[in-house]
């Protein structure tokens, strides 16, 4: 198992498992943020925060996902590394002149880059402030005709995006993770063996709509905050 790992097949299968791993999570997160754009004054997405903090699956689940992406990071770097190693000076040779490959596969790492960039500002922004520094204010909704008293996740997320800079990073960021998945995503079924002449061009097709489905839609939601729920 650790020579197969240490390979170079063994780098990718895990680059593909955690990296749908973490498509999952995303379908999760920007369904989550869709409700951001209900006009409610906040009740439903802090109904669905409360319920995402509270929900002991997803209290297992968190430390999971943050080993997801240490893993898909680390291999990613091994793999490129390894890559550049393998092609030395003919790398500068080929390069962006390749045919027949698109602009996001020979750009991963750098398209990479920049999602962990905007990852670690989106951590700074809001998971620091929900659950180290606990810069929520409480509010009262219903729940079950119940009424709760929950962390007011909205206010702090439409605080946020009531920032000029903030929007432009997340709008930059989003682009940047649509370009990384539009590769990305049929890149691992490939690897996993899901894919022929045929599938390979349809997993091209889904993996594109799939990315820019998280690309405009987590675009959307923040710019849609700054500009109609200030």
């Amino acid at each position: 198992m650790s020579n197969f790992l240490s390979s170079s097949i063994g780098k990718k299968f895990l680059m593909s498992i955690t990296g749908l791993f973490l498509v999952t999570f995303l379908f999760i997160h920007l369904s989550l943020n869709a409700l951001l754009l209900v006009n409610d004054d906040g009740e439903l997405f802090n109904a669905a925060a409360h319920f995402m903090a509270t929900n002991p699956l997803i209290k297992i689940m968190e430390p999971i996902l943050a080993l997801g992406f240490i893993v898909h990071i680390i291999y990613a770097s091994l793999l490129t590394l390894q890559n550049q190693k393998a092609r030395g000076s003919d790398r500068y040779a080929s390069g962006n002149s390749t045919p027949d490959v698109s602009w996001a596969s020979k750009n991963m790492y750098i398209l990479g880059a920049t999602v962990l960039a905007f990852l670690i500002v989106h951590i700074a922004q809001f998971w620091v402030k929900f659950k180290i520094t606990k810069e929520l204010e409480p509010t009262h909704i219903d729940i079950a005709g119940v009424k709760t008293e929950v962390e007011n996740a909205y206010f702090l997320v439409n605080k946020t995006f009531g920032i000029l800079w903030v929007v432009i990073v997340y709008v930059i960021g989003s682009i940047g993770l649509a370009w990384h998945l539009s590769h990305g995503v049929w890149s691992a079924f490939q690897t996993l063996g899901w894919s022929n002449t045929l599938w390979r061009k349809r997993w091209e097709v889904i993996g594109t709509v799939i990315a820019w489905i998280f690309g405009i839609g987590f675009s959307a939601i923040a710019v849609l905050q700054y500009l109609f729920f200030q």
